[in-house]
C-alpha cells in the first residue's frame, strides 16, 4: 500500500502548482505537481490546470512534472494528449511521473491509463519516466535515445507492457524497475515475457534492474539466474515479492553474482537458513534480506502476498 506522495522527484523538490500562485525565484528548480482537488473532478478542471501551468510558468523552466489526481482516476484514463500537446513547448522537460496517487485516493491496481507511448515520442529529451498503475496501460516505444530511468509501479503488470519495454531500443537506459504484482490484480507477465529485458540486447547501458513485487518471484529468480543482462548489472532487485527458499536456491545455482554491488531481496518468504545462505554466498555484495514475511493461514491454506497489491 502506498500512503505518501513523493516530496522530491528527479533530484528536485515537488511544488504543487496553483493558478495565480507566486512563482519561486527559480521555477526550474522544482518539480511541478499537477493535481485537481476533488477525486471526481470533471476533465475540464485538469485541462485548465495544465493550460494554466503552460501560461504562467516559463516553458523552458518546466524540467520535471508530477501528475497527481486528474479526476476519476479509477475509471478515466490519464489525459495523455494534454501532456503531449504541452511537451511541444516544454522543451526542457527531463522527468515525468504519471499518477502519484496514494491508496486513499485510488488503489494502485485501479489507476487507469491508456497508451502513453506517444509521450516518449513527444519528449525526446526525457530522461526519467515513472508510471504508477497499469490498468489499461500500453507502452511500446520503438526507440528513445535519452531515457535513463524507467519505473513502472503496479499491482499487476500486463504482459503486453513487459514485452513492449523488452523490445524497445533504449540505449541510454541505466535503471529499469518493473513491479509485476499479482494475477488477481491483472498480472499476466511470465518469465517468458521478460525475455527481451533479460537478454538485454536493446539495453546496453542497463546497470540497475528491478523485477520486483512479484507473486511469481521464484519463477522470475529462475529466469534471472542465467539471464545475459545480469552480467553487467551493479544492482539486482527481486524484492517485495513471494521469494521462497526454492527461488533463492535457484538464483544461487545460476551464474555468479559476485560482481554485483547490491542484491535486494527485502520483503521475502525465505527461511532464516536460506536468507543466511544468500548473504554467506556473496560476502562482498550488499545483500538486503530484511523484512521477512510469513504466510497467512486461512481455513488451513497458506497465502503469500506481495508488498503492493490492490
Amino acid at each position: 500500500m502506498i500512503n505518501s506522495h513523493v516530496s522530491s522527484f528527479a533530484g528536485l523538490p515537488v511544488l504543487p502548482f496553483t493558478p495565480g500562485m507566486a512563482l519561486p525565484d527559480d521555477p526550474s528548480a522544482v518539480a511541478w505537481r499537477l493535481e485537481v482537488e476533488e477525486f471526481d473532478a470533471e476533465p475540464e478542471e485538469f485541462a485548465a490546470l495544465v493550460h494554466a501551468l503552460r501560461d504562467e510558468v516559463p516553458a523552458e523552466a518546466v524540467r520535471a512534472v508530477v501528475v497527481g489526481e486528474w479526476g476519476e482516476a479509477y475509471e478515466r484514463a490519464l489525459p495523455v494528449d494534454l501532456l503531449v500537446e504541452a511537451a511541444s513547448s516544454w522543451t526542457g522537460l527531463r522527468a515525468l511521473f504519471l499518477a502519484d496517487l496514494v491508496a486513499e485516493q485510488c488503489e494502485i491496481s485501479w489507476l487507469t491509463h491508456g497508451d502513453v507511448t506517444s509521450l516518449l515520442a513527444a519528449c525526446p529529451g526525457l530522461e526519467v519516466l515513472w508510471i504508477r498503475g497499469a490498468q489499461g496501460l500500453r507502452l511500446a516505444p520503438d526507440r528513445h535515445a535519452g531515457l535513463r530511468e524507467l519505473r513502472i509501479e503496479s499491482g499487476g503488470l500486463p504482459a503486453e507492457v513487459t514485452r513492449g519495454v523488452g523490445a524497445a531500443d533504449l540505449p541510454a537506459l541505466r535503471r529499469l524497475d518493473l513491479w509485476l504484482g499479482r494475477a488477481d490484480y491483472g498480472r499476466d507477465t511470465t518469465p517468458d515475457d521478460l525475455a527481451g529485458v533479460l537478454a538485454g540486447d536493446h539495453l546496453p547501458a542497463l546497470r540497475h534492474l528491478a523485477v520486483c513485487n512479484a507473486e511469481n518471484a521464484d519463477a522470475v529468480a529462475a529466469a534471472v539466474a542465467d539471464a545475459p543482462v545480469v552480467r553487467r548489472l551493479e544492482v539486482l532487485d527481486l524484492s517485495m515479492g513471494v521469494l521462497t527458499d526454492t527461488g533463492a536456491a535457484t538464483l544461487l545455482a545460476g551464474q555468479p553474482l559476485t560482481h554485483l554491488r547490491r542484491l535486494d531481496l527485502h520483503h521475502h518468504f525465505l527461511s532464516d537458513e536460506a536468507a543466511a545462505s544468500v548473504v554467506a554466498a556473496l560476502p562482498e555484495v550488499e545483500v538486503d534480506v530484511s523484512d521477512p514475511q510469513t504466510a497467512e493461514v486461512y481455513d488451513g491454506r497458506q497465502y503469500f502476498f506481495t508488498a503492493v497489491g490492490e
